[in-house]
């Protein structure tokens, strides 16, 4: 069921910015952001990026130490939210980046919020072409735990996320 609800550019414009990782200089890659937030807009007819809820990659090892523990910090956690993650993890063989849909869908979100969110979330990843991963989250029990991701990433063959062991 589609909500009617809309995404807005700016949204499009972030994730073809986490998405593409062309050759740029250092200034434009610590700009990039490595985790971003998306909320309906007050009038619930888009789908925006929610102000100051992001981790830029100049962050990390600045401001942030555990990118993965400040995402889920920014969650809030009685209402709805997707994000995309950027994670850098490691296999047995070799280190990859992979973007992550988040649709965050907490138990002590109001229901009207869960069912606008369920039903907007095609629209929103409609505009995210080539994600691999996508993951709905119900709680903090969820997403804590850094294993839970690097599970939805590749199983048992990641060793390490955000170059921190497993």
């Amino acid at each position: 069921m589609a909500s009617g609800v809309t995404v807005n550019d700016e949204v499009i414009k972030v994730f073809n910015d986490m998405k593409v990782r062309k050759s740029s200089s250092t200034e434009d890659v610590k700009k990039r952001k490595k985790a971003v937030l998306f909320c309906l807009s007050d009038d619930k007819k888009k789908i925006v990026v929610e102000e100051g809820k992001w981790i830029l990659v100049g962050d990390i090892g600045e401001s942030v130490d555990d990118p993965y523990a400040c995402f889920v910090k920014l969650l809030p956690l009685n209402d709805c939210r997707y994000g995309l993650y950027d994670a850098t993890y490691e296999t047995k063989e070799s280190k990859k980046e992979d973007l992550v849909f988040i649709f965050w869908a907490p138990e002590g979100a109001p229901l009207k919020s869960k069912m606008i969110y369920a039903s907007s979330k095609d629209a929103i990843k409609k505009k995210f072409t080539g994600i691999k991963h996508e993951w709905q989250v119900n709680g903090l029990d969820d997403i804590q735990d850094r294993a839970t991701l690097a599970d939805k990433l590749g199983g048992n063959v990641v060793v390490s996320l955000e170059g921190l062991p497993l």
